[in-house]
């Protein structure tokens, strides 16, 4: 007949525990890294503000996806600036041009106006090294 000794059973402190604890310090650690960093805004890196919004654009604009100019020529969102420009057609006049630094590159604001009613076409690039593209329509 064989007797269990159940009552000596020792805890200790072993290799295992340590190897937990270390992983749940660093799972917190990382987590709080996450965190400030979802937190704090990204500072530019040189002396231009960077603006997510055309600063040049008046407040009373109201942004379209799709501007019909001269009856058969259409511009949209996402056109690339090359495209969109041949659409313009001869009524149509160029007031004033802006360009300013945007998030990803040069960002160009032209102000034309046809019949009465004044447009603004926001260029600029989709993607880093990419060509401009129509970003935005507005109206007046």
């Amino acid at each position: 007949m064989q007797v269990i000794d159940a009552s000596r059973h020792r805890l200790g402190f072993s290799g295992e525990w340590l190897t937990a604890a270390l992983l749940l310090v660093g799972t917190l650690l990382v987590g709080l890294l996450i965190i400030r960093e979802l937190r704090v805004a990204p500072v530019a890196t040189s002396g231009e503000p960077v603006s997510s919004s055309p600063t040049a654009v008046p407040a009373d604009a109201v942004s379209v996806p799709t501007l019909m100019v001269g009856g058969a020529h259409e511009i949209k969102v996402g056109d690339r600036a090359a495209d969109a420009l041949k659409q313009l057609v001869a009524p149509v006049t160029m007031i004033k041009e802006t360009t300013e630094r945007g998030p990803i590159g040069t960002r160009e604001i032209r102000l034309y106006q046809l019949a009465g009613t004044q447009f603004i076409l926001v260029f600029e690039p989709f993607e880093r090294q990419g060509e401009p593209r129509v970003a935005a329509i507005y109206l007046q």
